[in-house]
This record gives C-alpha cells, structure tokens and sequence, in this order.
C-alpha cells in the first residue's frame, strides 16, 4: 500500500514552468507505475502522463506532448512532472497516482492509489 502526497503547485503566468512532486511513502515503490492526471470543476479526470516502474516507458496526453516530462526516482521514492511553456488551458488540480503494475497506463481507473492534489493556475 502506498500514501502519496503532492507538492509544487501555485499560480505561474503563462509561459512560464513548474515543477510537481509527488512523495510516495510504503513499500515496494518500484513496483508501481505512476501517473499524473488532472481536473477542473465540472470535468471528468483526464490523463497527463504516465511512467512505467523503470522509466523505460513514458506517455503523454497530445495536449502536453513536448511541454511536459514525467520522470521518477525510485530510490527516493518519487515522481515528478516538468511542466513548461504552461498555457491557461493546464489549470486544473494535478494529482498523482500509483497502479500496482510494471506497465504504465492512461486510465484512471486503473490506478489504486491517488494523492490529495495540488492547485496548479495559470494566468493570461
């Protein structure tokens, strides 16, 4: 089982870059893959990107391809995402995610763990 926490959101103009982390705490980290996804009021999560257990595989949603970059440190039992040239559209609470697989995945429902989100806005 796995606790994880979310930090490094705030209010950036756009253009601009931030850094989330997500702080796993548990056993076998390594054994997770991990995902980042996002949501506004009103809206459905959708998916940001995801990395498998040794980083070897990465996916993004089209809407963030070249602008954002998952990564992750196992031995620190970390995941984060590198957010750049944020447009206004990426407001949203960001939260990350564990799924007990090797495998990365894009589907919300298929990862067990979540964190409690942080506030990323992002001014015009």
């Amino acid at each position: 089982q796995l606790s994880l926490k979310e930090s490094g959101g705030g209010l950036v103009q756009a253009g601009g870059s931030l850094r989330l982390s997500c702080a796993a705490s548990g056993r076998d980290f390594d054994s997770y893959a991990m995902g980042w996804f996002r949501q506004v009021p009103g809206k459905e999560r959708e998916f940001v990107a995801t990395i498998s257990w040794t980083g070897s595989a990465k996916y993004y949603a089209d809407s963030v391809k070249g602008r954002f970059t998952i990564s992750r440190n196992n031995a620190m039992k970390m995941a984060y995402l590198q957010m750049n040239s944020l447009k206004p559209e990426d407001t949203a609470v960001y939260y990350c995610a564990a799924r007990p697989s090797l495998i990365a995945d894009t589907d919300p429902g298929r990862y067990d763990y979540w964190g409690q989100g942080t506030q990323v806005t992002v001014s015009s």
